[in-house]
Protein backbone atom coordinates (compact mmCIF):
# COMPACT_ATOMS: atom_id res chain seq x y z
CA UNK A 1 0.00 0.00 0.00
CA UNK A 2 1.67 3.18 -0.83
CA UNK A 3 1.86 5.34 2.27
CA UNK A 4 -0.14 8.53 0.61
CA UNK A 5 -3.14 8.33 -1.96
CA UNK A 6 -2.56 8.94 -5.67
CA UNK A 7 -3.73 11.19 -8.20
CA UNK A 8 -3.91 9.97 -11.97
CA UNK A 9 -2.51 12.58 -14.47
CA UNK A 10 -5.63 12.79 -16.27
CA UNK A 11 -7.50 13.86 -12.68
CA UNK A 12 -5.00 16.88 -12.85
CA UNK A 13 -6.08 17.63 -16.37
CA UNK A 14 -9.98 17.26 -15.83
CA UNK A 15 -9.42 19.70 -12.81
CA UNK A 16 -8.10 22.28 -14.81
CA UNK A 17 -9.92 22.08 -17.78
CA UNK A 18 -13.25 22.89 -15.56
CA UNK A 19 -11.40 25.32 -13.45
CA UNK A 20 -11.75 23.34 -9.86
CA UNK A 21 -9.67 24.46 -7.18
CA UNK A 22 -6.74 22.15 -7.59
CA UNK A 23 -2.49 22.97 -6.27
CA UNK A 24 0.31 20.73 -8.29
CA UNK A 25 3.44 21.04 -6.41
CA UNK A 26 6.82 20.90 -7.46
CA UNK A 27 9.35 20.04 -4.11
CA UNK A 28 11.96 19.74 -6.13
CA UNK A 29 14.43 23.08 -6.00
CA UNK A 30 13.68 25.65 -7.95
CA UNK A 31 17.09 24.96 -10.44
CA UNK A 32 15.39 20.97 -11.02
CA UNK A 33 12.03 23.32 -11.29
CA UNK A 34 13.06 24.93 -14.20
CA UNK A 35 13.89 22.00 -16.01
CA UNK A 36 10.81 20.89 -16.79
CA UNK A 37 7.55 21.61 -15.12
CA UNK A 38 3.50 20.77 -16.03
CA UNK A 39 2.36 23.98 -16.90
CA UNK A 40 0.48 24.82 -13.94
CA UNK A 41 2.75 23.31 -11.56
CA UNK A 42 4.33 25.85 -8.96
CA UNK A 43 7.62 25.26 -7.43
CA UNK A 44 7.23 24.32 -3.92
CA UNK A 45 11.21 23.27 -2.52
CA UNK A 46 10.64 20.67 0.28
CA UNK A 47 13.24 23.02 2.16
CA UNK A 48 11.14 26.15 2.15
CA UNK A 49 7.80 24.46 2.43
CA UNK A 50 6.19 25.40 6.19
CA UNK A 51 7.24 28.91 5.47
CA UNK A 52 5.27 28.45 1.81
CA UNK A 53 2.26 26.66 2.96
CA UNK A 54 0.03 29.22 4.33
CA UNK A 55 1.56 31.78 2.23
CA UNK A 56 0.27 30.37 -0.54
CA UNK A 57 -2.09 27.94 0.34
CA UNK A 58 -4.57 29.82 2.88
CA UNK A 59 -7.17 27.48 2.68
CA UNK A 60 -6.25 24.35 4.54
CA UNK A 61 -9.19 21.93 2.38
CA UNK A 62 -7.76 22.96 -1.20
CA UNK A 63 -7.11 19.44 -2.64
CA UNK A 64 -2.74 19.40 -3.14
CA UNK A 65 -1.50 16.69 -5.78
CA UNK A 66 2.97 16.65 -4.92
CA UNK A 67 5.49 15.13 -7.15
CA UNK A 68 9.07 15.41 -6.33
CA UNK A 69 12.16 13.65 -8.02
CA UNK A 70 11.08 10.29 -8.16
CA UNK A 71 8.60 8.17 -10.43
CA UNK A 72 5.69 7.09 -7.92
CA UNK A 73 3.26 4.07 -8.54
CA UNK A 74 1.47 2.65 -6.26
CA UNK A 75 3.16 -0.74 -7.22
CA UNK A 76 6.61 -0.44 -6.94
CA UNK A 77 7.94 3.20 -7.02
CA UNK A 78 8.75 5.72 -4.55
CA UNK A 79 8.83 9.02 -4.10
CA UNK A 80 10.88 10.31 -0.88
CA UNK A 81 10.72 14.27 -1.13
CA UNK A 82 6.94 14.36 -2.11
CA UNK A 83 6.04 11.53 0.25
CA UNK A 84 7.73 13.73 3.00
CA UNK A 85 6.15 16.85 2.07
CA UNK A 86 2.61 15.30 2.27
CA UNK A 87 3.54 14.31 5.68
CA UNK A 88 4.31 17.75 6.39
CA UNK A 89 1.77 19.05 4.74
CA UNK A 90 -0.37 17.06 6.81
CA UNK A 91 0.74 17.83 10.01
CA UNK A 92 0.67 21.39 8.75
CA UNK A 93 -3.30 21.01 8.95
CA UNK A 94 -3.55 20.32 4.66
CA UNK A 95 -5.76 16.41 4.74
CA UNK A 96 -6.11 16.23 0.73
CA UNK A 97 -2.95 15.72 -0.22
CA UNK A 98 -1.91 12.66 -2.41
CA UNK A 99 0.76 11.87 -4.90
CA UNK A 100 0.75 12.92 -8.49
CA UNK A 101 0.71 8.80 -9.77
CA UNK A 102 3.61 8.64 -11.91
CA UNK A 103 5.31 11.74 -11.03
CA UNK A 104 6.29 13.71 -14.15
CA UNK A 105 6.92 9.81 -15.92
CA UNK A 106 3.57 9.48 -15.64
CA UNK A 107 2.29 12.87 -16.60
CA UNK A 108 4.54 13.09 -20.04
CA UNK A 109 2.78 9.75 -20.62
CA UNK A 110 -0.56 10.61 -20.33
CA UNK A 111 0.17 13.63 -23.02
CA UNK A 112 1.22 16.07 -20.52
CA UNK A 113 3.69 18.74 -21.74
CA UNK A 114 6.63 20.00 -19.82
CA UNK A 115 7.27 23.35 -19.79
CA UNK A 116 10.68 24.67 -18.73
CA UNK A 117 12.30 27.72 -16.82
CA UNK A 118 9.62 30.13 -14.35
CA UNK A 119 6.62 31.82 -14.75
CA UNK A 120 5.47 29.08 -17.58
CA UNK A 121 1.94 30.39 -17.67
CA UNK A 122 2.65 33.81 -18.28
CA UNK A 123 5.06 33.56 -21.19
CA UNK A 124 2.95 31.87 -22.63
CA UNK A 125 -0.08 33.49 -22.76
CA UNK A 126 2.24 36.87 -23.43
CA UNK A 127 3.15 34.92 -26.81
CA UNK A 128 -0.50 34.12 -27.44
CA UNK A 129 -1.56 37.63 -26.91
CA UNK A 130 1.20 38.45 -29.43
CA UNK A 131 -0.28 36.33 -31.83
CA UNK A 132 -3.73 36.91 -31.80
CA UNK A 133 -4.20 40.33 -31.03
CA UNK A 134 -1.30 40.93 -32.84
CA UNK A 135 0.51 43.25 -30.78
CA UNK A 136 3.42 45.25 -32.74
CA UNK A 137 6.77 43.64 -32.24
CA UNK A 138 10.06 46.41 -32.74
CA UNK A 139 13.69 44.73 -33.95
CA UNK A 140 15.76 46.25 -31.51
CA UNK A 141 17.91 47.76 -34.42
CA UNK A 142 14.65 50.12 -35.32
CA UNK A 143 13.97 51.20 -32.26
CA UNK A 144 17.81 52.24 -31.98
CA UNK A 145 16.92 53.90 -35.38
CA UNK A 146 13.81 56.10 -34.21
CA UNK A 147 15.83 56.98 -31.05
CA UNK A 148 18.65 58.22 -33.20
CA UNK A 149 16.58 60.46 -35.42
CA UNK A 150 13.66 61.66 -32.63
CA UNK A 151 14.01 64.78 -31.48
CA UNK A 152 16.14 64.19 -27.89
CA UNK A 153 14.85 65.23 -24.29
CA UNK A 154 18.27 65.74 -23.32
CA UNK A 155 18.32 68.61 -25.47
CA UNK A 156 20.76 67.27 -28.39
CA UNK A 157 20.19 68.14 -31.61
CA UNK A 158 18.07 65.71 -33.71
CA UNK A 159 16.17 65.97 -37.18
CA UNK A 160 12.88 68.46 -35.92
CA UNK A 161 10.79 66.84 -38.50
CA UNK A 162 11.06 63.44 -37.11
CA UNK A 163 8.67 61.95 -34.35
CA UNK A 164 9.43 62.05 -30.67
CA UNK A 165 9.96 58.44 -28.96
CA UNK A 166 9.41 57.60 -25.42
CA UNK A 167 10.41 54.16 -24.01
CA UNK A 168 9.27 52.55 -21.21
CA UNK A 169 10.10 49.95 -19.35
CA UNK A 170 7.73 47.75 -17.72
CA UNK A 171 9.97 45.80 -15.00
CA UNK A 172 10.40 46.03 -11.64
CA UNK A 173 12.13 49.29 -10.53
CA UNK A 174 15.09 47.33 -9.14
CA UNK A 175 15.72 45.53 -12.21
CA UNK A 176 15.48 48.90 -14.51
CA UNK A 177 17.88 50.29 -12.88
CA UNK A 178 20.56 46.99 -13.13
CA UNK A 179 20.57 47.63 -16.92
CA UNK A 180 17.86 49.53 -19.22
CA UNK A 181 17.54 50.62 -23.07
CA UNK A 182 19.06 54.32 -23.54
CA UNK A 183 16.71 56.92 -22.43
CA UNK A 184 13.82 54.46 -21.08
CA UNK A 185 12.21 55.57 -18.28
CA UNK A 186 10.54 52.76 -15.72
CA UNK A 187 7.12 52.39 -15.83
CA UNK A 188 5.84 49.10 -14.29
CA UNK A 189 3.55 47.33 -15.78
CA UNK A 190 0.43 48.09 -14.01
CA UNK A 191 1.00 52.18 -14.33
CA UNK A 192 1.41 51.99 -17.89
CA UNK A 193 -2.45 52.78 -18.29
CA UNK A 194 -2.43 55.76 -15.78
CA UNK A 195 0.80 57.14 -16.30
CA UNK A 196 2.02 57.17 -20.35
CA UNK A 197 -0.23 59.97 -21.91
CA UNK A 198 1.70 62.64 -19.21
CA UNK A 199 5.29 60.85 -20.95
CA UNK A 200 3.03 60.67 -24.51
CA UNK A 201 1.06 63.56 -24.02
CA UNK A 202 1.39 64.23 -27.93
CA UNK A 203 -0.31 61.37 -29.96
CA UNK A 204 2.00 61.76 -33.16
CA UNK A 205 4.58 60.19 -29.82
CA UNK A 206 5.94 56.58 -30.53
CA UNK A 207 5.73 54.48 -27.50
CA UNK A 208 7.65 51.67 -27.40
CA UNK A 209 7.67 49.46 -24.32
CA UNK A 210 10.65 47.17 -22.98
CA UNK A 211 11.13 44.28 -20.73
CA UNK A 212 13.96 42.07 -19.84
CA UNK A 213 12.62 39.06 -22.72
CA UNK A 214 9.16 39.68 -24.17
CA UNK A 215 6.16 38.92 -21.70
CA UNK A 216 6.05 42.25 -19.77
CA UNK A 217 6.70 44.32 -23.20
CA UNK A 218 3.91 42.03 -25.01
CA UNK A 219 1.30 42.55 -22.50
CA UNK A 220 2.74 46.12 -21.47
CA UNK A 221 2.47 47.39 -24.98
CA UNK A 222 -1.34 45.56 -25.37
CA UNK A 223 -2.80 47.03 -22.34
CA UNK A 224 -2.14 50.71 -23.91
CA UNK A 225 -3.46 49.75 -26.89
CA UNK A 226 -6.48 47.73 -25.13
CA UNK A 227 -7.10 50.57 -23.64
CA UNK A 228 -7.33 53.25 -26.51
CA UNK A 229 -4.04 55.28 -26.45
CA UNK A 230 -4.29 56.66 -29.82
CA UNK A 231 0.16 56.90 -30.17
CA UNK A 232 1.65 54.40 -31.93
CA UNK A 233 2.22 51.45 -29.41
CA UNK A 234 4.91 48.30 -29.88
CA UNK A 235 6.70 46.70 -27.42
CA UNK A 236 10.38 46.28 -28.11
CA UNK A 237 11.00 42.67 -29.96
CA UNK A 238 13.27 40.36 -27.32
CA UNK A 239 13.84 43.24 -24.69
CA UNK A 240 17.20 43.88 -23.40
CA UNK A 241 18.08 40.72 -24.21
CA UNK A 242 17.36 41.56 -28.16
CA UNK A 243 19.17 45.21 -27.91
CA UNK A 244 22.06 42.96 -26.60
CA UNK A 245 21.96 40.84 -29.05
CA UNK A 246 22.15 43.43 -31.74
CA UNK A 247 24.93 44.38 -30.50
CA UNK A 248 23.88 48.03 -28.95
CA UNK A 249 24.36 49.46 -25.56
CA UNK A 250 22.26 49.26 -22.60
CA UNK A 251 22.45 51.73 -19.41
CA UNK A 252 22.92 50.72 -16.23
CA UNK A 253 22.06 52.85 -12.74
CA UNK A 254 19.63 54.91 -14.25
CA UNK A 255 16.61 55.84 -12.31
CA UNK A 256 14.13 57.57 -14.01
CA UNK A 257 10.85 57.05 -13.09
CA UNK A 258 7.64 58.46 -14.31
CA UNK A 259 5.41 60.85 -12.45
CA UNK A 260 2.61 59.59 -10.47
CA UNK A 261 -0.60 60.06 -12.41
CA UNK A 262 -2.39 63.17 -11.86
CA UNK A 263 -6.41 62.99 -11.15
CA UNK A 264 -7.63 63.51 -14.23
CA UNK A 265 -5.02 60.94 -16.07
CA UNK A 266 -6.22 58.35 -13.32
CA UNK A 267 -9.60 59.08 -13.75
CA UNK A 268 -9.34 58.66 -17.65
CA UNK A 269 -7.28 55.14 -17.32
CA UNK A 270 -9.44 54.20 -14.99
CA UNK A 271 -12.71 54.14 -17.42
CA UNK A 272 -10.23 53.02 -20.39
CA UNK A 273 -9.03 50.23 -18.35
CA UNK A 274 -12.72 49.46 -16.82
CA UNK A 275 -13.92 49.03 -20.27
CA UNK A 276 -11.28 46.65 -20.68
CA UNK A 277 -12.22 44.77 -17.66
CA UNK A 278 -15.78 44.87 -18.62
CA UNK A 279 -15.30 43.06 -22.16
CA UNK A 280 -13.09 40.38 -20.15
CA UNK A 281 -15.70 39.16 -17.36
CA UNK A 282 -14.11 40.97 -14.56
CA UNK A 283 -16.49 41.43 -11.44
CA UNK A 284 -16.53 44.66 -9.35
CA UNK A 285 -18.06 45.23 -5.93
CA UNK A 286 -18.56 48.49 -5.39
CA UNK A 287 -20.93 48.95 -2.99
CA UNK A 288 -20.41 45.77 -1.33
CA UNK A 289 -18.66 45.98 2.13
CA UNK A 290 -15.09 43.98 1.98
CA UNK A 291 -16.29 41.64 4.86
CA UNK A 292 -19.62 41.15 2.52
CA UNK A 293 -16.99 40.06 -0.04
CA UNK A 294 -15.11 38.05 0.81
CA UNK A 295 -17.62 35.83 2.67
CA UNK A 296 -19.27 35.69 -0.49
CA UNK A 297 -16.71 34.92 -2.35
CA UNK A 298 -15.40 32.10 -0.35
CA UNK A 299 -18.73 30.53 0.12
CA UNK A 300 -18.06 29.00 3.55
CA UNK A 301 -14.73 28.11 3.59
CA UNK A 302 -15.10 26.26 0.57
CA UNK A 303 -13.14 28.30 -1.78
CA UNK A 304 -9.75 29.71 -1.91
CA UNK A 305 -9.56 33.45 -2.58
CA UNK A 306 -6.46 35.17 -2.85
CA UNK A 307 -6.57 38.91 -1.42
CA UNK A 308 -4.15 41.25 -4.09
CA UNK A 309 -2.84 44.87 -4.21
CA UNK A 310 -1.80 45.83 -7.08
CA UNK A 311 -0.53 49.20 -6.41
CA UNK A 312 3.14 50.18 -6.29
CA UNK A 313 5.10 49.05 -3.25
CA UNK A 314 5.57 52.27 -1.99
CA UNK A 315 2.14 53.00 -2.27
CA UNK A 316 0.80 49.12 0.10
CA UNK A 317 3.53 50.90 2.55
CA UNK A 318 1.77 53.47 3.25
CA UNK A 319 -1.08 51.70 4.20
CA UNK A 320 -3.58 48.72 2.69
CA UNK A 321 -6.40 46.80 3.43
CA UNK A 322 -6.28 44.24 5.84
CA UNK A 323 -5.14 40.92 4.97
CA UNK A 324 -3.88 41.98 1.46
CA UNK A 325 -0.83 41.64 -0.18
CA UNK A 326 1.29 43.79 -2.06
CA UNK A 327 1.30 42.30 -5.70
CA UNK A 328 2.40 45.38 -8.55
CA UNK A 329 -0.21 44.28 -11.18
CA UNK A 330 2.58 43.77 -13.71
CA UNK A 331 4.37 41.23 -11.83
CA UNK A 332 1.35 39.72 -10.69
CA UNK A 333 0.07 39.00 -14.09
CA UNK A 334 4.05 37.58 -14.74
CA UNK A 335 4.07 34.93 -12.08
CA UNK A 336 0.70 33.82 -11.03
CA UNK A 337 2.39 31.00 -10.92
CA UNK A 338 3.99 32.10 -7.47
CA UNK A 339 1.50 34.47 -6.19
CA UNK A 340 -1.24 32.05 -6.58
CA UNK A 341 -0.50 28.51 -7.15
CA UNK A 342 -4.27 27.43 -6.51
CA UNK A 343 -5.63 26.59 -10.25
CA UNK A 344 -9.26 27.70 -10.17
CA UNK A 345 -8.87 30.13 -7.06
CA UNK A 346 -10.61 33.50 -7.23
CA UNK A 347 -9.11 36.28 -7.08
CA UNK A 348 -9.65 40.04 -5.09
CA UNK A 349 -7.79 42.71 -6.21
CA UNK A 350 -7.33 46.09 -4.31
CA UNK A 351 -6.46 49.17 -5.83
CA UNK A 352 -7.28 52.71 -4.59
CA UNK A 353 -9.33 53.92 -8.19
CA UNK A 354 -9.89 50.79 -9.54
CA UNK A 355 -7.71 51.89 -13.26
CA UNK A 356 -4.93 49.78 -12.25
CA UNK A 357 -6.96 46.65 -10.60
CA UNK A 358 -9.06 46.79 -13.98
CA UNK A 359 -6.37 46.24 -15.87
CA UNK A 360 -4.74 44.00 -14.10
CA UNK A 361 -8.24 42.22 -13.62
CA UNK A 362 -8.32 42.00 -17.34
CA UNK A 363 -5.59 40.25 -18.26
CA UNK A 364 -5.98 37.70 -15.41
CA UNK A 365 -9.63 37.01 -16.80
CA UNK A 366 -7.73 36.08 -19.30
CA UNK A 367 -5.79 33.73 -18.37
CA UNK A 368 -8.80 31.69 -16.71
CA UNK A 369 -9.05 33.68 -13.41
CA UNK A 370 -11.93 34.28 -11.62
CA UNK A 371 -11.84 38.21 -10.74
CA UNK A 372 -13.16 40.36 -8.76
CA UNK A 373 -12.03 44.02 -7.77
CA UNK A 374 -13.22 45.27 -4.20
CA UNK A 375 -14.53 48.66 -3.75
CA UNK A 376 -11.85 51.46 -4.95
CA UNK A 377 -10.69 53.54 -1.82
CA UNK A 378 -11.22 52.84 1.83
CA UNK A 379 -8.03 54.76 3.25
CA UNK A 380 -10.01 55.26 7.16
CA UNK A 381 -9.38 50.94 6.48
CA UNK A 382 -6.12 50.93 5.66
CA UNK A 383 -3.78 49.44 7.92
CA UNK A 384 0.34 49.29 7.61
CA UNK A 385 3.06 47.06 7.86
CA UNK A 386 3.73 43.64 6.11
CA UNK A 387 1.04 40.56 5.09
CA UNK A 388 1.64 38.02 7.57
CA UNK A 389 -0.40 34.81 6.23
CA UNK A 390 -1.77 33.02 9.77
CA UNK A 391 0.42 29.54 10.25
CA UNK A 392 0.28 27.19 12.88
CA UNK A 393 2.75 27.70 15.77
CA UNK A 394 6.19 26.60 14.97
CA UNK A 395 7.27 23.78 17.02
CA UNK A 396 8.79 24.44 20.50
CA UNK A 397 12.72 24.22 20.12
CA UNK A 398 15.87 25.78 22.13
CA UNK A 399 15.79 29.57 20.90
CA UNK A 400 18.28 32.47 21.26
CA UNK A 401 17.93 35.67 20.91
CA UNK A 402 20.09 38.43 18.73
CA UNK A 403 21.51 40.01 21.93
CA UNK A 404 22.96 36.47 23.55
CA UNK A 405 23.98 34.99 20.06
CA UNK A 406 26.11 38.25 19.55
CA UNK A 407 27.81 37.39 22.22
CA UNK A 408 28.54 33.91 21.60
CA UNK A 409 29.74 35.29 17.72
CA UNK A 410 32.61 37.70 19.73
CA UNK A 411 33.89 34.44 22.28
CA UNK A 412 33.52 31.87 18.86
CA UNK A 413 31.10 29.93 20.82
CA UNK A 414 28.80 29.39 18.01
CA UNK A 415 28.25 28.80 13.75
CA UNK A 416 25.21 30.27 12.31
CA UNK A 417 23.61 28.49 9.43
CA UNK A 418 21.00 30.21 6.84
CA UNK A 419 18.54 28.04 5.85
CA UNK A 420 16.70 31.03 3.74
CA UNK A 421 17.30 30.92 -0.40
CA UNK A 422 21.35 31.47 -1.73
CA UNK A 423 20.14 34.21 -3.31
CA UNK A 424 17.91 36.15 -0.38
CA UNK A 425 21.14 35.14 2.16
CA UNK A 426 23.33 36.43 -0.22
CA UNK A 427 20.96 39.89 -0.25
CA UNK A 428 21.46 40.39 3.92
CA UNK A 429 22.76 37.86 6.26
CA UNK A 430 23.88 37.63 10.27
CA UNK A 431 27.53 38.64 9.48
CA UNK A 432 29.69 35.55 10.12
CA UNK A 433 26.89 33.38 8.85
CA UNK A 434 27.01 30.46 6.08
CA UNK A 435 24.11 29.23 3.91
CA UNK A 436 23.18 25.69 3.67
CA UNK A 437 20.61 23.46 1.79
CA UNK A 438 18.21 22.63 4.80
CA UNK A 439 18.45 18.57 3.52
CA UNK A 440 22.50 19.35 4.24
CA UNK A 441 22.36 19.95 8.07
CA UNK A 442 22.67 16.24 8.80
CA UNK A 443 25.76 15.64 6.55
CA UNK A 444 28.59 14.78 8.74
CA UNK A 445 31.17 17.09 6.87
CA UNK A 446 28.89 20.08 7.23
CA UNK A 447 29.62 19.73 10.64
CA UNK A 448 33.49 19.39 10.37
CA UNK A 449 33.23 22.57 7.68
CA UNK A 450 31.97 24.45 10.65
CA UNK A 451 34.48 23.33 12.86
CA UNK A 452 32.21 21.47 15.59
CA UNK A 453 31.11 24.62 16.95
CA UNK A 454 30.01 24.33 20.87
CA UNK A 455 26.49 25.80 19.78
CA UNK A 456 24.82 25.72 16.17
CA UNK A 457 22.24 28.29 15.51
CA UNK A 458 19.62 28.12 12.61
CA UNK A 459 18.13 30.98 11.34
CA UNK A 460 15.75 32.13 8.55
CA UNK A 461 13.91 35.65 7.16
CA UNK A 462 11.60 35.39 10.68
CA UNK A 463 12.59 32.33 12.25
CA UNK A 464 9.75 30.19 11.42
CA UNK A 465 11.60 28.08 8.85
CA UNK A 466 14.49 27.71 11.29
CA UNK A 467 12.27 26.08 14.17
CA UNK A 468 11.25 23.81 12.30
CA UNK A 469 14.56 22.75 10.96
CA UNK A 470 15.91 22.50 14.48
CA UNK A 471 12.69 20.64 15.34
CA UNK A 472 13.33 18.02 12.58
CA UNK A 473 17.11 17.67 13.60
CA UNK A 474 16.78 17.68 16.97
CA UNK A 475 20.24 17.55 18.43
CA UNK A 476 22.16 18.63 21.33
CA UNK A 477 23.60 22.44 21.18
CA UNK A 478 21.18 23.43 18.16
CA UNK A 479 18.83 26.31 18.57
CA UNK A 480 16.66 28.73 16.33
CA UNK A 481 17.45 32.41 15.84
CA UNK A 482 14.11 34.02 17.66
CA UNK A 483 12.86 36.55 15.17
CA UNK A 484 15.42 34.84 12.88
CA UNK A 485 17.49 37.43 10.14
CA UNK A 486 14.76 40.39 10.05
CA UNK A 487 14.62 40.27 14.03
CA UNK A 488 18.72 40.62 13.91
CA UNK A 489 17.97 43.80 11.74
CA UNK A 490 15.36 44.92 13.64
CA UNK A 491 17.39 44.37 16.89
CA UNK A 492 19.91 47.41 15.62
CA UNK A 493 22.95 44.76 14.47
CA UNK A 494 24.29 44.81 10.86
CA UNK A 495 23.83 42.46 8.11
CA UNK A 496 26.40 40.92 5.70
CA UNK A 497 25.64 41.60 2.19
CA UNK A 498 26.72 40.53 -0.97
CA UNK A 499 29.37 37.61 0.33
CA UNK A 500 29.48 34.44 2.78
CA UNK A 501 30.55 31.00 2.76
CA UNK A 502 28.20 28.50 1.21
CA UNK A 503 28.08 25.14 2.38
CA UNK A 504 25.84 23.50 -0.23
CA UNK A 505 26.12 24.60 -3.95
CA UNK A 506 23.63 26.74 -4.68
CA UNK A 507 21.52 25.36 -6.73
CA UNK A 508 18.52 25.96 -5.01
CA UNK A 509 17.42 28.74 -7.06
CA UNK A 510 17.31 28.90 -11.20
CA UNK A 511 19.26 32.09 -12.46
CA UNK A 512 16.79 33.73 -15.03
CA UNK A 513 18.47 34.04 -18.67
CA UNK A 514 17.08 38.02 -18.69
CA UNK A 515 18.32 39.12 -15.18
CA UNK A 516 21.80 40.11 -14.49
CA UNK A 517 24.31 41.66 -17.12
CA UNK A 518 26.81 38.63 -17.61
CA UNK A 519 24.59 35.99 -19.23
CA UNK A 520 26.15 34.17 -22.03
CA UNK A 521 24.79 34.98 -25.75
CA UNK A 522 23.74 31.54 -26.29
CA UNK A 523 21.45 31.12 -23.38
CA UNK A 524 20.07 34.46 -23.77
CA UNK A 525 19.38 33.28 -27.61
CA UNK A 526 18.01 29.82 -26.29
CA UNK A 527 15.65 31.38 -23.74
CA UNK A 528 14.05 33.05 -26.49
CA UNK A 529 13.79 30.13 -28.89
CA UNK A 530 11.70 28.93 -26.35
CA UNK A 531 9.31 31.46 -25.97
CA UNK A 532 8.94 31.20 -29.63
CA UNK A 533 8.04 27.58 -29.06
CA UNK A 534 5.29 28.32 -26.71
CA UNK A 535 2.41 28.84 -28.36
CA UNK A 536 2.64 25.44 -30.19
CA UNK A 537 3.65 23.74 -26.77
CA UNK A 538 -0.01 25.19 -25.60
CA UNK A 539 -1.67 23.42 -28.09
CA UNK A 540 0.12 20.12 -27.54
CA UNK A 541 -0.58 20.43 -23.56
CA UNK A 542 -4.41 21.46 -23.93
CA UNK A 543 -4.47 22.63 -20.30
CA UNK A 544 -4.55 26.90 -20.03
CA UNK A 545 -8.10 27.43 -20.66
CA UNK A 546 -6.73 31.42 -21.99
CA UNK A 547 -9.21 33.47 -24.05
CA UNK A 548 -7.62 36.41 -25.35
CA UNK A 549 -9.18 40.27 -26.68
CA UNK A 550 -9.11 41.40 -29.45
CA UNK A 551 -8.06 45.27 -29.65
CA UNK A 552 -12.13 46.96 -30.24
CA UNK A 553 -12.39 48.41 -33.41
CA UNK A 554 -12.59 52.38 -32.85
CA UNK A 555 -14.87 54.29 -35.83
Amino acid sequence: MPPYPVTAPARVRRALLSRSEIALLDVRSESKFAQGHPLFAASFPLGQLEALATERLPRPDVPVVLYGDGSYDATDGSDPGAEAAAGRLRQLGYPQVSLLAGGLDGWTADGGELFSDVNAPSKAFGELVAELAGTPLLPAEEVAALLRSAPGRDGTPRDDAAPSVVVVDARRFDEYVTMSIPTATSVPGAELVPRVRQLASDPATTVIVNCAGRTRSIIGAQSLINAGLPNRVGALRNGTIGWTLAGLELDHGQERRAPRASAAAARRAAADAGRVADRAGVRRAAGTGLAELLRTLDEGGTRTVYRFDVRTPEEYAAGHLPGFRSAPGGQLVQETDYYAPVRGARLVLADDDDGRAAMTGSWLAQMGWDVTIAAAGQPGRFTRGPWRPARPPAPAVELTVPAVLAGWLRAGQAAVVDLETSKRFLSGHVPGAAWALRGDLARPELADRLGRPERLVLTSADGYLAAWAAADLGAAGLFALAGGTEGWAQSGRPLELGSGELLSPAVDVYRRPYEGTDIDPAVMQAYLDWEYGLVAQLERDGTHGFRVLTPERRP
